[in-house]
């Protein structure tokens, strides 16, 4: 009887090993089976280190009591004390599965397979299992012989002596040689069926993939043809059909039926032709036809991983052989990529939502994530690399990642939560030899699968954050790899072109209507040339590319300043990395590099704007406009930090420049592509959105070098207060890429201050923003136009609000109440800016409306401005500006309207011309036919002229005259090619119909 102070002292020992029915381990410790080496600390040791110590022990106990004489249990306790290698292998496939452990009580002296591989020959192959199974000549006898090379095989499995990798390959070659082992069994109970036909077993899925679980379907095709004749020649084709389905139900029936022994596991022969409707065996040419003609994308998915496995090996080559072509051409199909997609959806949405969060196979995040995305990449990319053609994921993975196809982090970390997922879900699989692929709902699974991972000190916890985190980064990375836009794309071209040799780059230049092929050649050349990683990743990128810039009015610019960027961006890692993964950045920097020359040109000054490009997820923030506030707090930061007001400035130069190319970039991206015009609605929000953006972005430039130069010059604190007015398109949320900024300066002496010195200070700030803002520089200049000021050009350039007061009180012209309405402060002091306004608001909306002769000048104004203001040569049809119908026509006409009634309708108190009109049409001043044609005119000439500056870099009030850049206008308007003609046919007829009404309504008829 064991002493209480020693059970005490086994008791807490047994608990600090692991165990967790510390009583039930003590007795049987006691048993007399384990008396020569209870007391040895080797053997606490060893059981201390299974994933299960309590069923290691009950396990070796039941294995000792199973040896049929004392001398073989003696046999296997001093093999076990003396060597630590089957020690380490023999409990810690005990303490990892119940299952090998009673098929270790059944036949006791299976454990002698746990010593025959010794670390020089640790990865046995498919003939060393053969002779394994060699003499098993009944279903009985193959399935013991099955689990004793099963045992082998989860013994360094849960030692660590083989990877999660190569276990799944040593489980895929046990596989074959036991299906070659059943078909042999197979053929000797019916040797006039194997007599009679030619039969080849191909494995498909995991076995195929060499990647194969401990317990899984087998799936699997058989292929047959009839067995040459004595004379030579091939029998009867139906007699042989016949017989191959009989060898293969025999097969089946073998590898699946249940006894005593368990079964093996279950062949899967669904993945043939038509199903399970359709016959078990087809002849070759049958299995072929079928593909051609019938098969839908995911078969030829499947058979990404076919491999010959058993029967008649050069039947299983020719089917191989005969099939592979049909897989590499079948992203080629029409929406094959979104068919692949499509059924990884359903998939997921088929799981029970009860098992969803438990799924390591199918739930999102799960090995399906992993394998659907791999997968797609192959079958897109494989087509032209033969070194992606694997059958194996992670082969394939790494390969994807040495092409370039996928980011060696994005790989790695694919690669590394596989293995992880695989590796819990062998272990899942191993405790019980059952084909499950959920995490354990009890405690002691969870701790034990915990423990089988290395982790002890809170397996439960470790192990489930560990799932987690694994499962984020696959749902992470196959939403980025699977969903991946450039795939579909790349699945569009034709075979050959998507990894371009010189010869098929020549000819797809001419093809897409490159105008200089020579030239655009050496662009390619220069871009995807040599081996290295930049060169590869080009390759996959090019091919899509010069679609997309073919698809512009200007290719070969495209391509050209695609080049220059990559010139100057190819060395930073992220830049390639963007446009093969990130959202649509690859099609919309196309789009942007073939438009004209503004965006390219902006971009070059400062290329790593195209991040911008991407999905909006990095620090740029995408291709959305941003507010005034936040483009004003980045400027005003920026010049903090400046040591003088010429870096200030030119901070200031360099965030307006950035957000000018955002801004472009937006504007192509979303008016671009389309055969047909965009919808009238979507015209309009394109051009309120370029207004905005570009008014908020130079209202903000003006703050920032007011700021810059104030704090130069006076500290904190100018002499006088001082506010910027926005006017005409300014301050109307109106301007264009090219639009000055006109301005009006107000200012106000502070207490105390001069008023003379208040002025000078005032000129001064006025004096170096305008050199500032237009000096030389990288950046694009921004000219301040203040022409509209009282008197002109001949009054002074700054104003007190008393002197502005004085001047409209007494001298106040209508062009200039007109010019008014127009009239927003931007920049400076709020409250003085807040001052003007209401000083101005009577003057803009006069009560009582304008007198008779007020209007009456006004028209005067307008038709002496048409008759001489238009360019000497222009097209007035064509003129955006002050043509018949254009932006002119369009703004007097409301503005008239605004002066009139703005008294009494609050609503036309607005500074934008379309919210104006809107107004006036709410109100009934305008009929609703009426407010649509003018505002399709001003919306239409405004994008014509946003459609110049894009083009040619220059402002312009009319279309361009050379061939291409009115092309290129065209395109930005929705034409497609050779639609030119139609483009400037519908601007004549849509701003003859404004002028219409703007006869109607300004001159009254």
């Amino acid at each position: 009887m064991t002493a209480p102070g020693r059970r005490s002292s086994t008791f807490t020992r047994l608990l600090r090993h692991g165990f967790t029915d510390a009583s039930a381990a003590e007795r049987l410790l006691e048993s007399p089976e384990l008396a020569p080496i209870r007391n040895d600390p080797v053997l606490l040791e060893a059981l201390g280190a299974t994933a299960d110590p309590d069923l290691a022990l009950h396990g070796l106990v039941r294995l000792l009591e199973a040896q049929p004489t004392p001398t073989a249990r003696r046999e296997l306790l001093d093999t076990l004390i003396a060597a630590k290698p089957l020690r380490d292998r023999l409990l810690g496939v005990l303490g990892a599965s119940a299952a090998l452990g009673d098929h270790l009580a059944r036949h006791a002296g299976d454990w002698h397979a746990l010593v025959t591989y010794e670390p020089r020959d640790l990865h046995p192959g498919v003939a060393e299992f053969e002779r394994g199974l060699a003499d098993a000549d009944d279903p009985v006898s193959l399935r013991v012989a099955y689990r004793r090379c099963l045992l082998s095989i989860a013994a360094r499995d849960v030692c660590g002596t083989i990877g999660v990798a190569e276990t799944a390959a040593e489980l895929a070659d046990l596989a074959t040689a036991t299906l070659r082992a059943a078909l042999r069994i197979a053929s000797a109970a019916a040797p006039e069926d194997a007599a009679l036909c030619r039969l080849a077993v191909i494995a498909m899925g995991k076995c195929g993939g060499h990647e194969l679980n401990y317990v899984s379907d087998v799936d699997v095709i058989f292929v047959a043809e009839p067995a040459d004749t004595d004379g030579g020649e091939p029998g009867d084709e139906t007699k042989a059909l016949r017989a191959a389905t009989r060898l293969a139900s025999h097969l089946m029936r073998i590898c699946s039926e249940t006894t005593v022994e368990g079964s093996i596991w279950p062949v899967d022969a669904n993945l043939r032709p038509e199903g399970r409707n359709g016959p078990l065996v087809r002849t070759l040419s049958s299995h072929v036809a079928y593909y051609q003609r019938w098969a839908k994308t995911w078969e030829f998915q499947a058979l990404l991983k076919a491999r010959p496995v058993a029967g008649d090996p050069d039947l299983g080559r020719r089917y191989v052989d005969a099939l592979a072509p049909l897989v590499w051409q079948a992203a080629e199909r029409e929406n094959f990529v979104a068919d692949v997609q499509k059924m990884r959806r359903r998939v997921v949405e088929n799981i029970p939502a009860t098992e969803v969060e438990r799924e390591l196979k199918l739930g999102p995040g799960g090995l399906r994530d992993v394998e659907f995305a791999v997968q797609l990449l192959q079958l897109v990319h494989g087509r032209a690399d033969t070194t992606l053609r694997s059958g194996t994921t992670l082969d394939a993975l790494q390969a994807l990642a040495a092409g370039g196809y996928v980011g060696r982090a994005d790989a790695e970390q694919l690669g590394e939560a596989y293995r992880f997922l695989r590796f819990v879900e062998h272990r899942i699989q191993l405790y019980q030899l059952r084909r499950t692929h959920l995490l354990p709902e009890d405690e002691a699974g969870l701790r034990r699968l915990g423990r089988s991972l290395g982790l002890r000190t809170d397996p439960v916890a470790e192990l489930t954050r560990e799932w987690r985190r694994h499962t984020g980064v696959v749902r992470r990375l196959h939403e980025k790899l699977f969903y991946r836009p450039l795939l579909d794309a790349v699945a569009q071209l034709a075979p050959g072109e998507a990894r371009l040799s010189a010869e098929a780059a020549r000819e797809r230049l001419v093809a897409l209507g490159y105008a200089d092929p020579a030239a655009a050649l050496r662009h390619l050349e220069a871009l995807a040339s040599g081996v290295t990683r930049k060169a590869a990743i080009q390759r996959t990128l090019l091919p899509v590319l010069l679609g997309w810039f073919a698809d512009s009015a200007d290719p070969d610019a495209g391509l050209l300043n695609f080049r220059k960027v990559s010139d100057a961006l190819g060395k930073t890692p992220w830049y390639l990395r963007l446009l093969r993964d990130e959202g649509a950045a690859a099609e919309n920097l196309a789009r942007v590099l073939s438009a004209g020359r503004l965006a390219p040109d902006l971009l070059m000054r400062a290329p790593e704007a195209v991040a911008l490009l991407g999905d909006g997820s990095g620090n740029g923030g995408g291709l959305a406009p941003r507010g005034r506030a936040q483009l004003e707090q980045e400027v005003l930061a920026a010049v903090g930090r400046a040591e003088s007001a010429e870096q200030g400035v030119t901070a200031a130069r360099g965030v307006r420049r950035r957000e000018l190319f955002r801004t472009a970039a937006a504007d192509i991206v979303g008016s671009y592509g389309t055969e047909t015009r965009p919808a009238e609605a979507d015209q309009g929000a394109l051009v309120d959105q370029v207004g905005a953006a570009v008014s908020d972005l130079t209202a903000a430039t003006l703050a920032g070098t007011l700021r810059a130069v104030v704090r130069e010059v006076w500290g904190d604190t100018l002499p006088t207060r001082f506010a910027i007015i926005g006017m005409g398109r300014f301050g109307g949320h109106e301007l264009g890429y090219g639009s000055d900024a006109d301005v009006l300066f107000v200012h106000e002496p502070r207490d105390g201050v001069d008023e003379r010195e208040a002025g000078q200070a005032a000129n001064r700030v006025v004096a170096e923003m305008r050199r500032l803002l237009q000096a030389p520089s990288a950046d694009p200049p921004l000219l301040i136009d203040a022409d509209l000021r009282p008197e002109g050009k001949s009054g002074p350039l700054v104003r007190t609000l008393t002197s502005y007061e004085a001047y409209y009180r007494r001298w106040s012209l209508v062009w200039e109440s007109q010019a008014l309405l127009r009239a927003e402060p931007v920049a400076g002091d709020a409250d003085l800016g807040r001052r003007f306004v209401e000083l101005i608001d009577p003057l803009r909306y006069p009560r009582g409306g304008l007198k008779d002769d007020a209007v009456r000048e006004i028209r005067r104004l307008k038709a002496r401005m048409e008759a001489e203001r238009l360019p000497r040569g222009a097209d007035p049809k064509l003129h955006t500006k002050l043509g018949p119908g254009g932006l002119s026509d369009v703004e007097w006409t409301v503005q008239l309207l605004q002066l009139r009634h703005g008294a009494e309708v609050p609503e036309l108190r607005t500074t934008r011309t379309r919210a104006a009109l809107a107004a006036a049409r709410a109100a009934g001043l305008v009929s609703e036919e009426e407010a649509t044609i003018l505002d399709e005119a001003w919306v239409l000439a405004s994008r014509v002229r946003n459609a110049v500056m894009l083009v040619r870099g220059r402002a312009g009030d009319t279309f361009p005259t050379e061939p291409r850049e009115l092309a290129a206008v065209g395109r930005y308007l929705g034409y497609g090619p050779g639609h030119v003609g139609d483009m400037l046919d519908a601007y004549r007829r849509t701003a003859r119909r404004a002028r219409g009404v703007v006869e109607e309504l300004f001159y009254g008829g």
